[in-house]
């Protein structure tokens, strides 16, 4: 190649001018090949676009037969052009026809080629298409060679990235980039949203990607890195930001990954080739994304993210861009797609604009998603790449009940949501309808359905729902999105806005369930191989008491004169539930001491997580005023199966025999003593779930808000004793099928039930 430093800075130069002309696509493609191939002094050069079926079409060549340009078109893993678009990598080879994966194409003449070099054209990671030079020599083109086409492919991402190639495409044959995508992730809150993108971290839009002053933009570069890194100083030994939510750790890996002379020799390298800082940055940027998207080493993927991140950071100092946009220009109807996020990011955003949430990380029981449930907001999770395939503004469908995301949809795709939108709010009205009704089945049983809360801004859903109450007040969201720790007056402050709201119906506070995966980002981490077995909720009070007793102290404040229920999570052993209840009659007789107003009554009661506790059942009743099943831990914990792990959570049915038996005995045994049992967790969220729950002899279910019309319209319909006719036997049989669900949805229909 002529120049190792001119010719890509000349090759640029000349890109820029041909980009500007006022020709059509297919003349500018054309205009390209050409243009490279006497660059790069190549007997060939093609280009070849990823298109929407998932082939790759020969869209302009010069040096291969012009008629195949539109004509040739072969499988994304075909041949050396399908290997560097699938491994979104570079290949660089002397004998091409002697490579396995060489695939011949009469078509396109290019047997008397022997040299190749491919790269892909990347954009934000994602492979939008394949820039290949040849020559008949055999030869192994040079690092210069080869990063002047990676150069110039990233000028072609844009092309095809905006649009113009569609012009030029067969219907249904368009190119991949811009087109509608179906994408499945798993459902973490019930709903359907229409909207716009807005991404949570904006990707810096570079408009500038071609340098006129090479040196400048290498002093720009180096300026920008000094104060990117001054930066994370800054961060990382400022204790009130580290206290305000960004973790020292991340932030430590951040300023180590700063001075990486490897990532940052790669980004002097692309702006030595011709392209402005920023646009050098986000070069390196995307060939970090392609291999991240292709890891399958989680510490890899989590360092490859790292790296993004930070690359992130140093082109908003380039753009002279805030790290953290603001959110007061949030457009109507937004839905925010995000890698991930904590509670309090998404508390930030204006609830009358916000639509829906999507997210790359992130399951069910994530935080995140329990504030996203509270809020009634449609969320999907487990999007990979989410933030990278899609555009800010992109049209988007989120189906929060399926898991599906429709990004860019079309039309009718666009009519049919619409009509489900309609359709969900003449159920909601007859929802609505319902709310006064008291809930007693056809056969007369009454059911006190609650709802699961953690913030003030669940308790308006306490009238709107109709609901009996809150079975599950979980006092640790307020830990989880505050700056720094609740003094005992704020936290008194907030059990007393929740009473006050529910009037004459019961509250269960729960005790702090921290620790494990819920970390707060003002308290120290302990990393644990097994966190959700680890040192949390109960566990963690009871070694560190003070923290406890401040808890129980702000409760029994609030509750003045009023009843309080408290319950303590991950309860394994009854000398736990003891030395727990100790606690509270310390405080009891403290505030007593003190002339304090007490509350009128005191009832102490615990989670049933652990599946210890079912075999110590009778000693547990003697001493609880109530129990409270946590479907969610308990399933996790009888299975072995992580339900943060996307391998094992799905892999045992909730509706299953063992399960079930399990839960009968803790009811029956509830009932022998006398003493009232609730469940609270997904399953009672699922009218399926309420179904078998109700029919094993449960009362009192707390469930999500947007769960209490569908559960409660399908109980009004529901003959408890013609369902136990199906479900009992089949659990006092011999396990054939474990799973007991096909049952429940063979008796619901044959019943008219809504599921």
């Amino acid at each position: 190649m002529r120049g190792a430093l001119g010719g890509p800075r000349v090759l640029l130069r000349r890109l820029r001018e041909v980009m500007a002309e006022p020709v059509s696509a297919q003349d500018r493609l054309d205009k390209v090949v050409v243009l490279i191939a006497a660059n790069m002094v190549a007997e060939v050069c093609s280009v070849y676009v990823l298109r929407v079926d998932g082939t790759l079409e020969l869209y302009a060549t010069e040096g291969l037969k012009p008629e195949a340009v539109h004509n040739t078109v072969m499988k994304s893993d075909e041949g050396l052009v399908g290997l560097v678009a699938t491994e979104a990598t570079k290949i660089n080879l002397s004998a091409a026809q002697n490579h396995p994966a060489f695939s011949f194409r009469p078509e396109t003449g290019e047997e008397i080629y022997h040299s190749f070099l491919g790269v892909p054209i990347l954009r934000a990671g994602n492979t939008l298409g394949v820039l290949t030079v040849q020559n008949r020599a055999r030869r192994t083109y040079t690092e210069e060679e080869e990063e002047a086409l990676q150069t110039t492919a990233m000028v072609l991402a844009e092309m095809i990235a905006s649009g113009e190639l569609s012009s030029i495409a067969k219907p249904g044959a368009e190119p991949a980039a811009r087109h509608a995508m179906h994408l499945q992730g798993a459902a973490l809150s019930d709903g359907i949203a229409l909207g716009h993108v807005v991404l949570h971290e904006p990707r810096v839009v570079i408009t500038n990607v071609i340098a006129d002053d090479v040196q400048g933009e290498t002093k720009r570069l180096d300026a920008a890195i000094a104060t990117l890194r001054s930066d994370l100083d800054r961060l990382v030994e400022h204790r009130d930001v580290i206290e305000g939510g960004e973790h020292r750790d991340v932030l430590e890996a951040y300023r180590m990954f700063s001075y990486d002379q490897g990532w940052l020799h790669k980004i002097r390298e692309a702006v030595m080739t011709g392209l402005t800082a920023e646009a050098g940055v986000e070069r390196v940027q995307s060939d970090t994304r392609a291999r991240m998207l292709r890891a399958s080493d989680p510490y890899l993927r989590d360092r490859l993210h790292d790296l993004d991140d930070l690359a992130n950071r140093l082109m908003r100092v380039l753009m002279g861009q805030d790290h953290a946009p603001g959110r007061e220009q949030l457009p109507d109807n937004a839905v925010v797609v995000a890698r991930s996020m904590g509670p309090a990011a998404l508390l930030d955003y204006d609830r009358k604009k916000l639509r829906g949430l999507v997210l790359e990380e992130g399951g069910p029981t994530s935080h995140v998603a329990i504030v996203a449930r509270a809020l009634g907001i449609p969320t999907v999770g487990e999007i990979e790449n989410a933030t990278g395939l899609v555009e800010q503004g992109d049209g988007v469908i989120v189906d929060g009940s399926t898991g599906h995301i429709h990004l860019r949809p079309p039309q009718d795709i666009e009519v049919a949501y619409g009509e489900r939108v309609k359709l969900r709010a003449r159920r909601q009205a007859q929802y609505r309808a319902l709310r006064d009704r008291p809930c007693v089945t056809k056969d007369g049983h009454s059911i006190a359905l609650m709802i699961n809360a953690g913030l003030t801004i669940d308790l308006p859903h306490m009238n709107e729902t109709g609901a009996a109450g809150i079975g599950l007040f979980r006092t640790e969201l307020q830990f989880m999105v505050a700056p720094k720790l609740p003094r005992t007056g704020e936290q008194s402050a907030l059990y007393q806005t929740v009473l006050d709201a529910a009037g004459k119906k019961p509250v269960t506070f729960r005790t702090l369930d921290i620790g494990g995966d819920k970390v707060l980002p003002y308290m120290r981490n302990f990393e644990e191989e097994n966190p959700a077995l680890g040192w949390r909720a109960v566990r963690l009070g009871l070694d560190r008491p003070g923290l406890l007793r401040s808890q129980v102290r702000a409760l029994l404040r609030a509750a003045g004169g009023r009843e309080l229920r408290v319950m303590f999570p991950m309860i394994a052993t009854v000398e736990e539930y003891d030395n727990a209840k100790a606690l509270v009659e310390l405080e009891l007789t403290h505030l007593r001491r003190h002339g304090h107003l007490l509350p009128e009554r005191v009832q102490i009661g615990t989670m049933l997580e652990v599946p210890s506790l079912l075999f110590q059942l009778d000693e547990l009743l003697e001493r609880v005023d109530f129990l409270s099943v946590g479907s969610n831990d308990l399933m996790q914990f009888l299975y072995a199966a992580d339900r943060g792990n996307n391998r094992v959570s799905n892999r045992f049915d909730t509706l299953s025999a063992p399960v079930l038996r399990a839960l009968k005995d803790v009811v029956d045994k509830a009932t022998e003593h006398g003493k009232p049992v609730a469940l609270c967790g997904e399953l009672a969220s699922q009218p399926i779930g309420a179904l078998a729950l109700t029919i094993l002899g449960y009362r009192t279910l707390s469930l999500s808000p947007s769960s209490v019309g569908p559960v409660k319209a399908m109980l009004l319909d529901l003959d408890v004793a013609a369902g136990a006719e199906v479900l009992l036997p089949a659990l006092a049989r011999p396990i054939g099928s474990v799973s007991i669900r096909h049952k429940l949805e063979d008796f619901a229909a044959a019943q008219g039930l809504q599921l």
